[in-house]
């Protein structure tokens, strides 16, 4: 049988990084087997679910290179299906209709926590007959479940897992309103789908027991399952907010590769000896469930940072100018920056890109390395900068300008020759010139190489910039 998974998000909010795992690992275990994977989104609750978050989910995936097959499928939009199974339910004597009121319902939670009850509906009206129901109370639909013996999931994560069905409560198929509960819909939904394998995160462990006894009353097969932990924060406690970033669309905007977070997000929880990075045709390859560990997975920024910067480094130029570019737009201030992007300012960027990458974690300092070429005449000085400008160091800068005014060809070998024959001149180490040259090319106290700069900002460019620090000595505007 052909291998289909499905990820199934509920549009209440963006792409949670946990949920983004899921996918993956769905995704993943589909493709390394010729199968599918389809995407289900889960809409039934009407009030919270948006066409923004929608958006944001399908953008998200599309982002980290995770695709489906397939258009979508919205759950909501089945719902006379799944009325139409609890109604066969119900006339195969495997469901009931439930007229117990919202008062009752209450005092029979009350009393099941009181007397310390698992299950809490009591079954008043699991072999009562409709006749005596009260006039005026729409009934709610109630799965006949097993009152004795067990419910066992063989899980692919978590192993064997077994529930007491006295513990489990008649649940509730349609409400009194008509409309499909999640268990329901979830079961005919994956059912309908042809889903052979369930990978989701062990919170649904619990619907695990309650789904199993819907395909049993309905003589359906019941996927495979497989339940992934939760991810952690660094300290331990499931990620929240307060840990910082949750949702992909925040990763993007601080400047991540995809290929590096589904890098990132494929280790999280899952090992393959002691290999870190993985292509994409790799993690196909290498990727199965009985590799997922049991605990949950602690998210760590530092290690993601780092496995960034490796992938930076990997990467063409080019295709990190690109992958700013498509940055620019989710980025405070990036509007400014595409505003700028004339084809000199993307050569200088390319040239400057290999001494650029190498310092750099994300994309973001990508953008914050190449400030000296992103700034406008005359450069703003940080108070570093400021503090290396002093009167004499203007005054040597107004002499190494005319050290680099008879400098031909300007290539590196020859402006280095330059700065460091001058610096010899005058008895000084080279910091001593190249700090306060830096200072006044890109109004910081550090950057790329200060022989990297002088070429990439062209002789030019390099001169007009000392003049603006030293031509009077006046202090720059904007500085």
């Amino acid at each position: 049988m052909a291998v289909v998974t499905r990820f199934a998000p509920s549009p209440t909010g963006f792409l949670h990084i946990g949920g983004a795992r899921t996918a993956l690992f769905n995704w993943l275990y589909a493709r390394g087997r010729g199968g599918k994977m389809l995407l289900r989104i889960e809409d039934t609750d009407r009030e919270r679910s948006t066409q923004a978050a929608i958006d944001a989910i399908l953008d998200g995936l599309t982002w980290l290179g995770i695709t489906w097959d397939g258009e979508p499928l919205y759950q909501f939009a089945r719902s006379a299906r799944h009325r139409e199974i609890a109604e066969q339910l119900l006339a195969a004597g495997h469901a009931y209709r439930c007229y117990a009121t919202p008062e009752e319902l209450a005092q029979m939670r009350e009393a099941a926590r009181r007397e310390g009850r698992a299950r809490l509906y009591d079954g008043r009206w699991r072999d009562r007959d409709p006749s005596e129901a009260p006039p005026g109370v729409k009934p709610a639909i109630r799965l006949k479940a097993p009152l004795s013996g067990e419910t066992v999931i063989e899980d692919r994560v978590q192993g064997r897992v077994t529930w007491q069905n006295e513990n489990l409560d008649d649940l509730v198929l349609l409400r009194s309103d008509g409309t499909p509960t999640y268990m329901l819909a979830v079961v005919v939904d994956d059912h309908d789908m042809g889903v052979t394998d369930v990978i989701r995160g062990d919170d649904h462990l619990t619907n695990a027991a309650r789904q199993k006894q819907i395909y049993d009353a309905l003589g359906w097969p019941v996927p495979a399952m497989a339940h992934i932990p939760l991810i952690h924060g660094p300290d331990g406690a499931k990620l929240s907010k307060r840990h910082g970033a949750l949702g992909v669309d925040a990763y993007r905007a601080m400047g991540y590769l995809p290929a590096a977070l589904r890098n990132y997000l494929l280790r999280l929880g899952w090992s393959h000896g002691d290999q870190e990075i993985f292509s994409s045709a790799e993690m196909i390859a290498a990727f199965d469930l009985p590799q997922i560990g049991r605990s949950p997975a602690r998210f760590d920024f530092a290690k993601l940072e780092n496995l960034n910067g490796h992938y930076i480094r990997a990467s063409a130029d080019a295709a990190l100018l690109d992958a700013i570019d498509r940055l620019l737009p989710y980025l405070a201030g990036g509007d400014a920056i595409a505003a700028k992007m004339t084809p000199r300012l993307r050569q200088q960027w390319l040239a400057a890109m290999p001494s650029l990458k190498e310092r750099a974690k994300t994309l973001v300092d990508l953008i914050e390395g190449a400030h000296f070429l992103l700034a406008d005449r005359p450069i703003p000085l940080d108070d570093k900068a400021k503090a290396l400008l002093t009167p004499d160091a203007r005054a040597l800068l107004r002499d190494v300008d005319a050290e680099l005014a008879g400098t031909e060809p300007w290539t590196r070998e020859a402006t280095e020759h330059a700065v460091r024959t001058f610096a010899e001149r005058r008895g000084a180490k080279l910091g001593a010139v190249a700090q306060p040259l830096r200072a006044a090319l890109t109004g910081r106290a550090t950057s790329p190489g200060i022989f990297d700069v002088l070429i990439v900002l062209g002789k030019a460019e390099s001169r007009a910039r000392l003049a603006d620090q030293v031509g009077g000595g006046m202090e720059p505007r904007g500085g």
